[in-house]
């Protein structure tokens, strides 16, 4: 198998980790460049010594310069940067000739001022907006394909779109009663310094965040709008749980009067029933984060409450994988004509 030369920007983070973790064994993968400012000069076994003994673990982390990375003659990078900081490494990559996967949120949306409503300041890149595919694997191979910048989902949109999408598009639910509530491990804050994330304040503690307008937001409405064909405007409630990782989302919906409950899962089956990262559970079994953490898959469940007339769409997955790095990694494997589980495995 031909290796891949691919550079990490921003490696030093949770989501660099988990990068790093998926891509030093990736078969497919050499990993040529990794960047931090913070850990420039030191090398990857050194600020991560779980990685110890792994070929290419002695690389050295060095500031992100385009025309370093270029340089090393990678083909492909990921950027696991901050929104705002994202959009001009990655133009300065595209213009060296480099495939760019961005994880931030720089080039998810569509419309540039939507973006500045939810995420406070200007586009950075609004003329790169209409060259960028949004990375949801099961939903967009095909443009996955055949683009050169991958905006990569986040993670709570991940675990709600997948099951939303397909019932949407068979018209089984009405769009303005989508209600959907998500808890989340510490990791999808970062890896910051932050007294609100120290263990004292998380642990043992539960407690919603964001709340009404969460920058995610954006991203959901404007993917429903799409597959549902008007204009869509959910209620999305996250919350933080003393877990490291993990994303359990409960999404509830009412179905269209008449329409047969079982057409829920027959949607499902027939939107998933060959994609390799999403497993159906079926009527009345719940998602479980221990089920799903350290791997690409999410698992959807459901149930049908007759005395409300709503679908309930249960939905886990590991916030670093499916919905970070794993997924990125899924978007990579298609965009470089590879099996798109090569580097993941199964758990």
């Amino acid at each position: 198998m031909k290796r891949i030369k691919t550079a990490i920007v921003g490696a030093s983070g949770y989501t660099g980790m988990e990068l790093l973790r998926i891509l030093l064994t990736h078969p497919g993968v050499e990993l040529v460049a990794v960047t931090s400012r913070a850990e420039a000069g030191k090398r990857i076994d050194q600020v991560f010594p779980r990685f110890a003994k792994a070929a290419g673990a002695e690389l050295t982390f060095s500031e992100p310069d385009a025309d370093a990375i270029a340089a090393t003659g990678a083909e492909v990078a990921f950027l696991a940067l901050p929104h705002g900081v994202a959009a001009e490494i990655a133009r300065a990559l595209l213009e060296r000739g480099l495939k760019v996967i961005d994880l931030s949120a720089d080039f998810r949306l569509r419309c540039p001022a939507l973006y500045e409503e939810f995420y406070g300041h200007p586009h950075p890149a609004p003329d790169l907006l209409e060259k960028a595919v949004y990375g949801l694997p099961e939903i967009r191979a095909d443009e996955i394909k055949a683009t050169s910048l991958i905006a990569s989902p986040g993670c709570y949109p991940t675990s709600i779109l997948l099951p939303l999408l397909p019932l949407l598009r068979e018209n089984l639910i009405e769009p303005a009663t989508i209600v959907a509530n998500s808890m989340s491990g510490v990791s999808g804050a970062g890896r910051k310094a932050d007294l609100s994330l120290l263990f004292c304040e998380c642990n043992e503690s539960a407690r919603a965040y964001g709340v009404p307008k969460h920058r995610h937001l954006s991203e959901i409405e404007q993917e429903l709008t799409l597959a549902a064909g008007e204009t869509v405007v959910i209620s999305f409630l996250p919350h933080l749980i003393p877990v490291n990782s993990g994303i359990v989302t409960t999404t509830t919906a009412k179905i269209f009067g008449g329409a047969d409950p079982e057409l829920i899962g027959k949607a499902l089956t027939s939107a998933y029933a060959d994609a390799r990262f999403v497993r159906l559970l079926g009527r009345g079994k719940a998602a479980d984060t221990k089920m799903v953490t350290g791997t690409n898959f999410i698992d959807i469940g459901w149930e049908f409450d007759p005395r409300t007339n709503r679908v309930i769409l249960m939905s886990a997955e590991d916030n670093l994988g499916k919905g970070a790095g794993g997924q990125a990694v899924q978007s990579f494997n298609i965009m470089s004509g590879l099996d798109e589980a090569t580097g993941l495995g199964l758990w």
